[in-house]
């Protein structure tokens, strides 16, 4: 089974036709691409759910929230799926967005919570080699590229500002993001690309999964 590619077709038009009217006309159309998607990614998800610890996936609803946009189209225009790890000793999350030109895949952790992002920076200033080791992985690193994610300009409260891995000490999200062409998305192997991508990232994760899961001892918390 492959995405379609009036997939790509239909979500063009609903670009340039973002409104109530367009889509309840085209809701029949809609219906057929979103159960195209939901199939797909829920044989990707029972495939794959046992290599990653996942124990859920879900796909986006198409309708956005626009009470705090300043964008009042009411559609999203790409698909969007993320799979959830067995929490609480597996961390991390997993994301592939549909869209033209525009579809990509990204995995990590994108806003930890205060507690977790506090465990996060304790780690890496008290073991940043390590840390350091781990996201620059050079097979993650050919594939994904550098680690993404917002970060503060300032040094976070409570740390050195001259700490050697002050610029690790500083992210907010830690993040890996990978780009394809519309082309590779219809291909029959995009689901074996997608996880071995994914698969690339499981030492990054499970590291992750192992600080957040521990005390600065190394002690389990859960």
């Amino acid at each position: 089974m492959n995405l379609e590619p009036e997939i790509f077709e239909f979500l063009k038009k609903l670009k340039n036709n973002n409104n109530r009217p367009w889509f309840k006309d085209n809701k029949t159309t809609f219906d057929l691409h979103n159960s195209n998607v939901k199939q797909y990614f829920s044989a990707f998800f029972d495939i794959n759910k046992d290599y990653f610890n996942w124990e859920s996936f879900k796909v986006f609803r198409i309708y956005k929230d626009v009470r705090f946009s300043k964008d009042k189209t009411p559609y999203k225009t790409h698909f969007a799926i993320s799979f959830h790890r067995s929490k609480p000793k597996y961390r991390g999350g997993f994301y592939i967005h549909i869209q033209p030109g525009n579809t990509f895949i990204a995995s990590g952790f994108w806003n930890p919570n205060k507690d977790d992002l506090f465990r996060i920076r304790k780690e890496i200033e008290s073991d940043g080699d390590y840390f350091k080791g781990v996201i620059e992985n050079k097979n993650i690193v050919k594939k994904w590229d550098s680690i993404n994610g917002n970060s503060l300009k300032v040094c976070p409260k409570g740390f050195d500002k001259n700490h050697p891995f002050i610029d690790l000490l500083r992210y907010k999200q830690f993040i890996f993001v990978k780009n394809f062409q519309d082309n590779i998305v219809l291909k029959d192997s995009f689901s074996e690309i997608v996880r071995d991508h994914f698969k690339l990232l499981l030492p990054f994760h499970d590291y992750f999964s192992d600080v957040l899961t521990t005390d600065l001892n190394g002690q389990s918390i859960l």
